[in-house]
């Protein structure tokens, strides 16, 4: 699929990078401690993890089956403090080393749980190891913070939800350049960002070359976002 583990590594390799594909079962505590120690051995250490793995299920809770509910909670809650959890001992020697998760800014207002309480607890939940583990870790010189996109982003993900216009989106690649202003950042911690307010802090306003359609004005507001 576009985007997964492999496609992902050719592209890295095609600029330059490299790459070390891993196939890994985010829900197998076993396999997500595989990967981490693999990727510390062949690169010789971790400065970042990205929790960017994560399941959707926009389904009321009648329409919620425990088989969905159990996915979105074990990809994203658990998944990402599995993953936290292995790269942590690594980062600890890292170089300014970082967590990022791709999870929105915490929220208690009814409307972001009413219409999909069980994908919004799951979100709010890679947020809250966001939140302790920023906390938790500070003191060893580990930064955790997450990043949120202002719009719904273009991806083959997205193309899954029905009714999406991606002509109102953005390309993935603003999130890209806004993780890389947060990962080489020195300070900072404990922060729920979002990726077009990332760049405004470094002077990048026009946003014009990440939109899907150019010329857009109109965009979709992603979700937990007022």
């Amino acid at each position: 699929l576009p985007g997964t583990i492999f496609t992902a590594a050719q592209e890295i390799e095609a600029a330059g990078g490299e790459a070390l594909p891993l196939v890994t079962d985010i829900r197998d505590e076993d396999a997500i401690a595989a990967a981490v120690n693999e990727a510390a051995s062949k690169f010789g250490g971790l400065d970042i993890l990205i929790n960017n793995a994560s399941a959707i299920n926009l389904t009321k809770t009648e329409a919620t089956p425990a088989k969905r509910f159990d996915l979105m909670f074990d990809v994203n809650v658990r998944g990402t403090f599995l993953a936290s959890q292995a790269a942590i001992p690594h980062l600890r020697n890292g170089v300014n080393p970082h967590i990022l998760t791709l999870s929105p800014p915490l929220s208690m207002k009814e409307k972001w749980f009413k219409n999909h309480v069980a994908y919004t607890m799951s979100k709010y939940g890679m947020s809250m190891c966001v939140l302790g583990m920023s906390g938790e870790f500070k003191r060893d010189g580990i930064a955790v913070n997450a990043l949120w996109p202002m719009t719904a982003i273009d991806t083959a993900a997205l193309a899954m939800i029905p009714g999406i216009d991606t002509a109102a989106c953005r390309t993935p690649e603003i999130l890209a350049d806004a993780a890389h202003v947060i990962l080489t950042k020195t300070e900072g911690s404990g922060e729920f960002l979002v990726d077009d307010e990332v760049l405004a802090s470094v002077g990048i306003t026009d946003l014009e070359k990440y939109s899907v359609v150019p010329g857009t004005t109109d965009f979709l507001l992603d979700f937990f976002l007022d």
